[in-house]
């Protein structure tokens, strides 16, 4: 699996390549997919290009999504998006369209809560595990543990050189809690090379998209999501016993 996020935290700051209206994000998704992502990861946004959890932003682009790809759609739930916990999940239950699944990381305020809240309504969770947070032991200890759709373990070493290393340790980690889940690997900025090569070989599932990086493996930057992905597939093969 191979799922592509298309935006992040990103802004126009980060160039006219990054997708930020529902057309954008719904002709990305659908160029991406084409390329061979198979799952979608997305930050509704405003107008003005802040994350967003309201109904009015998230609707439009889910449906703009939806009317051009066949794949899971998932939306983040970061505490960015409304930093009162209770607002976050007031907003999960005034959703009017629902997103396949929503990522959501463990060592935020709220995190259960919020997950909760979404497996309430049906929408399958994406357990956001950050390197160098708390976020494994408060999964370990969570009863929600067992429910989640998988988890993401997010390496946010942008070191090249030691993001592997952060990787392995992160999945030690997620390993000594417990938790038999799915976990997808991924890395950012620097990092999300070697920890997608990692991934690739270790057989893991993986993400790969604007959101993490704005560079191809040479270090140009990439002209689109799609081509992320196309590098992605091109890496290499896992592991054999």
């Amino acid at each position: 699996m191979v799922q592509v996020c298309l935006n992040g935290e990103r802004d126009a700051t980060d160039g006219a390549r990054i997708p930020l209206t529902p057309d954008a994000l719904a002709t990305a998704a659908a160029e991406a997919v084409a390329a061979g992502a198979t799952d979608i990861h997305v930050h509704p946004k405003t107008p003005c290009g802040r994350d967003s959890l309201s109904p009015r932003v998230v609707t439009p682009v889910l449906e703009a999504i939806r009317a051009r790809v066949r794949v899971p759609v998932g939306v983040t739930t970061g505490a960015w998006t409304e930093p009162d916990p209770a607002a976050r999940v007031a907003r999960v239950h005034s959703w009017t369209t629902l997103p396949d699944h929503a990522s959501v990381n463990w060592h935020e305020p709220g995190a259960e809560e919020v997950a909760a809240a979404l497996l309430e309504r049906g929408v399958a969770v994406e357990a956001g595990i950050w390197s160098g947070t708390d976020g494994a032991a408060r999964f370990a200890r969570s009863p929600l543990a067992g429910q989640v759709l998988r988890v993401l373990a997010e390496v946010t070493d942008p070191n090249p050189g030691t993001a592997e290393e952060t990787a392995r340790a992160l999945l030690s980690e997620l390993d000594a809690t417990g938790a038999d889940r799915p976990i997808l690997l991924h890395g950012a900025e620097g990092g999300t090379w070697p920890v997608l090569r990692l991934a690739r070989r270790l057989g893991l599932a993986t993400r790969i998209g604007l959101e993490d990086t704005l560079t191809l493996p040479n270090g140009e930057r990439a002209r689109s999501n799609a081509e992320l992905v196309t590098q992605a597939l091109l890496t290499d093969a896992p592991e054999r016993p």
